[in-house]
């Protein structure tokens, strides 16, 4: 106890018990320079723990409509916040802290929330859902999620999905209203010829075939279909003619940017890539940067083989099919086409992919051209120039 009867807790360490000794020798003072260092050595404190949470802190939100969860880690993995927030509040808690990554799942509306956070100064890093379950421990809930979204950020083993711009997004919500349409009108046409199987009426296959045999039932007078029948497959007809229209709009909106974009122009110099097709390659991969390699692009569209080794020795076998399974289609699609018509060139890939056919079969020859369609096509948009074609020697 000192001579202003100030005592120290039980078990304090030993420099607060020198100092005591150091500052209760010099009375009446004594007290009020122990207070002042006791203050100026938290503020110390406090500032150098502030400085080291925010310099390398990492927030992990789990996204959703109205409630969003959000947990910071510090550099060594310590919980050192976790809020719940309402969406209006997400935006101003993250102006108020400092410069940090902040981890997101890259799930629907996840762009967009990369966008206004990298508005704000931070480093943003979105992160596909099915690497994150791995980092979840315990139960699962929201706080949990969060945790374990910010782990999977500071373990930087995943490859981020790169933000979207709002070009980007609004050329993918072309294509998926698009397909869209495509998958509707494709089960209006098979509902419509398995009805009119029923009444012994088979109709070809392929659209154009229904269309011109459905329109000629309709005018034909004297055929045995009931009326009932007719007036349904009159509805379903027209059903049929309105979503023509509307697909022919957006094929053409897709084919206009495609001609007005330099990229896109670039892409098509491709064998292989389409107005459609170059538009949706464009709006999936944006700079390229993401990748290292045009064999990492391959690989993120599933187009390479799925591995299954052990001992040292290599088993490979049909492709993953991971990714993006509309672009994978049209690469694939694109590839057939051009193996329709490579025997009219006499350049080094077409001459390959034809040498391949005849060696490994149409069909693996057909995804090995859509794999490299789509490592010529990274290249073609990182270093921002055309295909040439290399003549065969």
């Amino acid at each position: 106890m000192g001579p202003a009867g100030n005592t120290l807790a039980a078990g304090a360490p030993w420099y607060e018990l020198v100092l005591d000794e150091m500052v209760s020798s010099l009375p009446p003072y004594g007290v009020v320079m122990r207070q002042e260092i006791d203050a100026k050595h938290l503020l110390r404190e406090t500032r150098s723990r502030e400085e080291t949470m925010n310099s390398s802190m990492t927030i992990g939100i789990d996204l959703a409509k109205s409630i969003f969860f959000v947990v910071a880690l510090s550099p060594s993995g310590k919980q050192l916040q976790r809020k719940k927030l309402r969406r209006a509040q997400v935006l101003s808690y993250l102006a108020n802290q400092p410069q940090c990554v902040v981890a997101l799942e890259a799930c629907s509306g996840a762009h967009y929330w990369a966008r206004e956070i990298q508005a704000l100064g931070h480093e943003v890093k979105l992160l596909p859902p099915q690497h994150i379950k791995a980092y979840l421990r315990r139960q699962k809930n929201d706080y949990n999620d969060a945790e374990a979204i910010a782990e999977a950020a500071q373990h930087g083993r995943i490859r981020p999905v790169a933000p979207k711009t709002v070009e980007q997004v609004l050329n993918q919500n072309l294509h998926r209203i698009r397909k869209a349409l495509v998958a509707d009108q494709t089960r209006l046409i098979n509902r419509t010829r398995a009805l009119l199987a029923e009444h012994g009426v088979v109709i070809p296959e392929g659209k154009a075939r229904f269309g011109s045999t459905v329109a000629a039932l309709l005018e034909e007078g004297e055929n045995s279909l009931p009326w009932r029948l007719r007036q349904l497959l009159d509805r379903q007809y027209q059903q049929y003619r309105l979503w023509e229209e509307e697909l022919a709009w957006y094929t053409q909106e897709i084919e206009s940017q495609a001609k007005q974009d330099e990229v896109c122009q670039n892409l098509i110099s491709i064998p292989g890539f389409g107005p459609i097709s170059s538009s949706a390659f464009r709006s999936w991969m944006g700079n390229g940067q993401q990748f290292k390699c045009g064999r990492d692009a391959a690989a993120a569209l599933g187009l390479v083989p799925r591995q299954h080794s052990t001992g040292g020795k290599s088993i490979l076998g049909r492709i993953t099919k991971s990714g993006d399974k509309y672009l994978r289609a049209l690469l694939i699609h694109g590839a057939r086409s051009a193996i329709r018509y490579a025997h009219k060139h006499n350049d080094r890939l077409r001459q390959w992919v034809l040498s391949l056919v005849e060696r490994r079969g149409y069909n693996k020859a057909t995804v090995a051209l859509a794999n490299k369609m789509a490592r010529i096509g990274w290249a073609v948009i990182t270093r921002s120039e055309r295909y040439q074609a290399a003549p065969c020697a």
